[in-house]
């Protein structure tokens, strides 16, 4: 099964309700997906989100990475040869992890099925079936209190509460939210780099002196303050998660040895992909570190991905943050993962069992 071409195209899927953090807002999927053709006739698709806040990437950037430089590389490779693929992927050119990770993912997807078998039993087997949190956006107190019991009716045992916009209006955003669904769901708190150190130890205590239990404490300071993060990590009881301070192993390794985080967030838009993905979860095993799978805002495509990711590496991806599908106002993808609530199962089918994906509109270069 060899490389014949690589096709691009727009995917745009609304969201049910805006998508808020001390980022951004956004109320709609707007992702690149990856189609990788192959002289056998099959094709595996992949799927980038740009996200520039975060990893730097655009549509525009994510396109030319991929047609300019990732693409005349692959062109001929085989499939089999898949740890010679993903090295020609990721040195190819420095960053650009979102584009990287699109077509890691269609090419794994390919190998799963070059050999008949779906994707998480290739990596090391496990069981089909997660569970994943549910994101609330940072809103009024009021909006933010109905939808998350809203999300505990609909079976979410853990929500995610995204803060970091007011120090004191986000600590009465979590007591309330505590308030309405204790003993029902676990809290996670992300406060998407919006406090300093200082703030995220005095919200912290404050919760914690309160009687609020939070599962984790999620990125409070800027991606690059790795001593504010270790500081906050040093001052509060809640397990603190590394998010957007770490990309790559590299870097995994360095803030386990500075002890600046309790919890590793893996994002394969992070990681430029599946195979250091992979490397992260194996350092962080052996550290005894905990890792949490988690998405930008994408849809089954690369989610499923993600999932086929968490279920191989259950050992350590203990915790699942893939929310992205729900969000959505529908699924675009026939076949593939079923997201139902929080509910994520993998089906039998090769690879990541996508056999259509409505909407897409190809790019023509």
């Amino acid at each position: 099964m060899k490389i014949t071409e690589i096709r691009l195209g727009m995917l745009r899927v609304p969201l049910k309700t805006p998508f808020k953090t001390a980022l951004r807002t956004v109320e709609a999927v707007e992702d690149i997906v990856v189609a990788i053709h192959t002289d056998t006739g099959h094709v595996g698709y992949g799927e980038a989100a740009a996200t520039a806040v975060i990893t730097g990437d655009t549509h525009g950037s994510i396109i030319e990475a991929i047609d300019r430089v990732i693409a005349p590389r692959l062109v001929g490779q085989d499939i089999a040869n898949l740890n010679h693929i993903t090295r020609l992927i990721q040195t190819s050119l420095e960053r650009n992890t979102s584009a990287k990770a699109a077509v890691e993912i269609a090419v794994y997807d390919l190998w799963g099925q070059l050999y008949e078998a779906p994707l998480y039993r290739m990596l090391g087997g496990g069981d089909p079936v997660v569970t994943t949190d549910i994101t609330i956006s940072v809103d009024y107190i009021d909006k933010m209190v109905a939808d998350s019991i809203s999300a505990v009716e609909r079976g979410f045992e853990s929500l995610k509460i995204k803060v970091g916009k007011d120090i004191g209006v986000d600590i009465e955003r979590v007591k309330a939210i505590h308030a309405a669904v204790e003993g029902r769901a676990l809290l996670r708190l992300d406060a998407n780099q919006g406090w300093t150190a200082k703030q995220a130890v005095f919200a912290m205590h404050a919760l914690e002196d309160a009687g609020v239990h939070l599962e984790l404490l999620e990125q409070p300071v800027r991606a690059q303050d790795i001593a504010g993060l270790k500081y906050v990590t040093d001052r509060v009881h809640t397990p603190v998660m590394a998010d957007e301070s770490v990309f790559g192993p590299l870097e995994v390794i360095e803030l386990i040895k500075q002890h600046a985080a309790d919890i590793i967030n893996i994002k394969l838009m992070k990681t430029g992909g599946i195979s250091n993905a992979i490397r992260i979860a194996d350092i962080s095993a052996l550290y005894g570190v905990e890792c949490m799978i988690g998405c930008m805002i994408e849809t089954s495509i690369s989610v499923a991905a993600a999932v086929h990711l968490a279920v191989a590496k259950s050992d350590v991806i203990t915790k699942v943050d893939l929310d992205g599908p729900s969000l959505c106002a529908y699924d675009p993808v026939d076949g593939g993962v079923t997201f139902s609530e929080s509910e994520i199962t993998i089906g039998d089918a090769p690879g990541l069992g996508i056999r259509a994906i409505r909407g897409y509109q190809p790019i023509v270069r």
